[in-house]
């Protein structure tokens, strides 16, 4: 697209896609970036979602560098952790990991932080977290046990996935609704205004 500048998306989450793609933003490139994601010895929620959304940022940049087309993009990455009080929880890849995130949260409070982290096209950092609280119902045996075989919750933050089934199982949600999602836009897309990438300009042809 002529009139903007290029925009690189470091992730390979699609609804991290879906969201920016929302807000009227067309990635011209996806570049994901492996990064070590262990939480260090005491590392609190917060500490460690700015962490890895830098890590994330700083890999796609070191990518990008050797990309003639994508040299100068603005760069945003992010990382989405869910928590109860000091514990993170995994990003459940195993069944016995969803099903404890599951009882856990079960009848809780617990905090979703997002930290996004923007590179702009002179290779500034630009970071912002975000939290959201949000309140889970008391999951019965049977609710645990139907989401588990739905598969929904495979690596998903917390075990869940809130834009799916276990929407039905938010009591409360105070803050952004798209945090919890993966992205939140409100302050992405502030962030990127801030510096200078043309928002609207997809809007144009949003409707079409």
């Amino acid at each position: 697209m002529i009139g903007r500048p290029k925009f690189v998306l470091a992730s390979g989450s699609p609804r991290r896609l879906t969201l920016i793609n929302q807000a009227g933003i067309e990635p011209d490139a996806l570049k994901p970036a492996d990064v070590d994601e262990t939480p260090r010895r005491g590392e609190i929620p917060r500490a460690y979602a700015n962490r890895l959304a830098r890590a994330k940022a700083e890999a796609a940049l070191a990518n990008v560098e050797f990309d003639e087309e994508l040299r100068g993009a603005f760069i945003l990455a992010a990382d989405t952790v869910v928590a109860v009080g000091r514990r993170i929880l995994p990003k459940a890849e195993l069944l016995d990991e969803a099903g404890q995130c599951l009882r856990l949260l079960s009848g809780r409070n617990h905090r979703v932080f997002t930290s996004i982290c923007l590179v702009t096209p002179k290779q500034a950092f630009r970071q912002r977290l975000v939290e959201t609280r949000v309140r889970f119902k008391r999951l019965s045996k049977e609710d645990i046990e139907a989401y588990l075989a739905s598969g929904e919750w495979r690596g998903k933050a917390g075990g869940y996935a809130a834009q799916g089934i276990a929407g039905t199982f938010i009591v409360k949600i105070v803050g952004s609704y798209t945090n919890v999602v993966g992205l939140p836009l409100y302050e992405t897309v502030m962030l990127l205004a801030g510096e200078g990438y043309p928002i609207r300009f997809g809007w144009l042809s949003a409707g079409v």
